[in-house]
């Protein structure tokens, strides 16, 4: 054996484990990198259903879940509250929630929603933003004899009904979002996810 066929042997041998380090080390970048394409935990999180137990909501009250980063609010609506929407048709811009973008081609009529003592809606003023406040009282000192509940935008002065639906003569040009939801149970109800029938 001479010189000429080690140097070979050895060039070969080189040239083998230089590819072989050099393509594990292309690989081991690679697999960081395509696994940076994918969505954070957090953000697959924002965008998932949301599922709420409303067994335990008082007649009345309101709690608020997020949804896509945004507050969703979940109302117990009494009787009196159902009455009061149905005293204020000719007092709202869209009485019955024609226009569709705001909510789901499921959810129609006046308390726009599935089931009328449950409302659910995106807490988010439709002029500019803003989060209005739950008023659910009859005739506060603040907002005058005639108002029968329902949420006050404090940013611009936006009225809606507790359907949501918004007052003429507002800022606002938009009833508020009812966002897609389903009912599991007669407990729970999830957002984001629409009823298998729809």
């Amino acid at each position: 054996m001479n010189n000429g066929d080690v140097s070979q042997s050895r060039r070969r041998f080189l040239i083998g484990a230089t590819s072989v380090v050099g393509g594990v080390g292309a690989i081991g970048a690679a697999v960081p990198f395509v696994a940076s394409w994918n969505p954070s935990a957090k953000a697959e999180a924002a965008g998932a259903p949301v599922s709420v137990n409303i067994d335990k909501i008082e007649p009345g009250q309101q709690i608020t879940v997020e949804w896509r980063g945004k507050p969703v609010w979940i109302v117990r609506r009494t009787d009196e509250m159902l009455q009061n929407i149905e005293k204020l048709n000719d007092r709202v811009k869209d009485p019955q929630s024609e226009t569709t973008t705001q909510q789901p081609e499921y959810v129609e009529g006046i308390y726009r929603s599935l089931k009328p003592e449950i409302a659910v809606l995106v807490g988010i003023c439709t002029h500019l933003g803003c989060v209005p406040s739950y008023r659910p009282e009859v005739a506060p000192a603040d907002l005058g004899q005639d108002w029968l509940g329902g949420f006050f935008c404090p940013c611009h002065g936006s009225h809606y009904d507790l359907a949501g639906r918004v007052y003429q003569s507002q800022p606002a040009p938009l009833n508020l979002e009812v966002p897609p939801y389903r009912y599991d149970s007669d407990a729970t109800l999830t957002v984001g996810l629409d009823p298998e029938a729809a």
